[in-house]
Parts: structure tokens; sequence; C-alpha cells
């Protein structure tokens, strides 16, 4: 049997010249606005990415802007977004582009695949998308098309699985406008072909073809594990407040949410205090909240204070409401308490 992904570019790339979504970095590819479009989207929804693009693109308008940008502001610029490494990644990677390459972005998919923070997935984006090379961005989209209109449960989640996809895929990519046929399997999974709930296969390019479709298996495809259960921790987060100002104390330099801000929190069973020079201090409760991580979640209780010294552990600052709006970026873990900070800094 021929390979049904091989009857796919042409009513594909129709589909998308009549469906395609009007995104920014879709409007000027060049490979910086591409390269840092596709580093947000990762675990991140289109429309929560629009606005951030926008403001990173006005902050730091080219590769050798990123570079020299101070870290606290590219932080405080990715507030929100979460996945905070990949800010990071960003800048080390326009740092390589500056000093290995002059500044500007290599072409070649080795030499971007060698770039802080792009794997596969996105080297192939920007090959493909910005310089025009017939290589497949696989990610979940592409994977999820892939095996069901080939019918496929090959587990996708698997190196072994991406493997197979990526060369069923390689074997039909048309050489004379792969960033198209790419962003086409984009969008086809996102607003067809979807992750979620049934697939709206009335609406398909491959609806006729579509091994999956016709034998009715949309629902068993594509084949991934199980995912398993994150970890639950339970912590108390204080909030300690002097004259129209919170406490912050910055993360540590590696593990989650890395050299961030954050109000001071432990677990549930630690008692901190004393440890901050504060034993004599008495919070009271002031709500609940959840947060969730990728393979963590943190359900949290809230506590606060209103001292009457200035004094706070090394290390800790006191910031008012301008200076959360601006210079400290703290994480939306802490968006729960969100409405309490506001109160206390009127």
């Amino acid at each position: 049997m021929e390979n049904p992904l091989s009857f796919l570019p042409i009513p594909l790339l129709a589909w998308y010249r009549e469906n395609a979504r009007d995104l920014p970095w879709r409007r000027e590819p060049t490979p910086y606005r591409v390269w840092v479009s596709e580093i947000m989207l990762q675990q991140t929804r289109v429309t929560a990415v629009l606005g951030y693009f926008a403001r990173f693109m006005e902050a730091f308008p080219t590769v050798q802007d990123l570079a020299a940008a101070p870290e606290d502001q590219l932080m405080k610029l990715w507030q929100g977004l979460g996945y905070y490494s990949r800010a990071r990644n960003l800048q080390k990677a326009a740092r390589q582009i500056a000093e290995d390459f002059g500044g500007r972005f290599p072409t070649r998919y080795e030499d971007l695949r060698a770039l802080a923070g792009v794997g596969d997935y996105t080297a192939a984006a920007i090959a493909s998308i910005a310089f025009g090379q017939p290589v497949p961005a696989v990610d979940g989209n592409l994977l999820r098309v892939s095996a069901r209109v080939l019918g496929d449960d090959t587990d996708i989640t698997t190196a072994k699985g991406k493997k197979h996809f990526t060369a069923a895929l390689q074997s039909v990519i048309p050489l004379d406008f792969p960033g198209q046929f790419n962003q086409a399997m984009m969008d086809l999974g996102a607003m067809v072909c979807l992750p979620n709930g049934a697939p709206l296969c009335e609406r398909c390019p491959a609806a006729d073809f579509c091994q999956a479709y016709l034998q009715g298996r949309t629902g068993e495809l594509p084949v991934r594990p199980a995912k398993k259960p994150r970890r639950v921790e339970r912590r108390t987060v204080y909030f300690f407040f002097y004259e129209g100002k919170v406490a912050l104390r910055r993360r540590p330099a590696k593990g989650l949410l890395a050299g961030l801000w954050e109000y001071p929190n432990a677990l549930e069973e630690e008692t901190p205090l004393a440890d901050w020079g504060l034993a004599d201090v008495e919070p009271s409760f002031a709500g609940t909240g959840v947060h969730i991580f990728t393979h963590v979640e943190w359900h949290m209780t809230a506590r606060w204070a209103a001292l009457t010294v200035d004094t706070l552990p090394p290390g800790w600052v006191w910031a008012d409401k301008e200076a959360l709006r601006t210079r400290y970026a703290v994480p939306s873990a802490f968006a729960p308490f969100q409405n309490l900070v506001e109160e206390e800094l009127l």
C-alpha cells in the first residue's frame, strides 16, 4: 500500500492557504523572530504568547539586543510565561550567535541545533521556515497527525517512535514549500486534528486517506503511555508587609523557578520563622491556592503579617507596587494571592 502521508502535501497546503492562523512571526519570518516565537510556544498556548512576543520584540529587536540585555529585565519580560530556563537559554544562544557567528544567525541545521535550548524541533522549524530547508519540524502536532494519517500505533513519546515518524515525514515534505508544510501541519494539529477531544475530521484535508478516520480509530491514536501522577507539595507562603512594601527573596540559581523572586515560603511541616529572625511574628491565615507545574503541584496556604520594623534576612528585599510591576519577576505560581498583595500595597 502506498504511504498515505504521500497524499497529504497538496491538499494540506491548499487548506493552509485558506485557513492559516495570522501570527506576527509569520508576517515577518526572520530567523530571529521564528526562533523567539518557537521558544515561547514551548509548553504555552499561542494566544498566551502573542502579547509577550510583541513586548519582547519591542525590548530586544535584534539578537544583539537580547545578548546584551540585563537578566532581570529579561526575566521581568518573561514573567508569567513559565519555564524560565527557556529565557535564560535564549540569552545564552544569543551570546553564542554574537560570539561564534558574528551576530548573524547560523543557517545550517547542525549549527542551529548546537545553540543553547535549541532541540531537533526548534532547529528544524527555523531551518524550514526562515531558510527554506526541507526538514520536518516534528512536534506533538506533527506526530499526532502522522500517526492518525498512517494508522500507526507506534508510541510517539519514545525516541524510536519520533525517529520513525520523522523519517516518514522526511519522505514527503515538499522541497519547494517546507516551511509552509511544517506550519500547515502545526495548524492542522491545533485546529482540526485535536489533541484533546474528538478531532474535527469532516474539516480535514486528509479525511479521504486518513487511516485512523477510515478505520474509526481516531480515539485510539496516537499511542502514548498514561501520564504519571504529579507529586504534591503542601507549602506555606508568607506575606510580610511594611509601610506599603512586601518582602521578597530570590530563589536558588538552579532548580524550579531558578533565580526568580518569590514570596518567602516553606514546606507545610517546616517552621522557618525563627530561622528568618521573625520568631515573634504571628502571621494570620490569608487563603489558599494551587499551582500546577509539569511534575509537581503546589498546594499553598497563605499567611500574612504587618511588621513593625523593616529588618529582613540577608538577601531579601522590600518591594513596593511599582517595583513589583517593573523590576522584580515573580512567578505566576503566586497569582492566587495577587489580590492580597495589591490590597496591602494600595
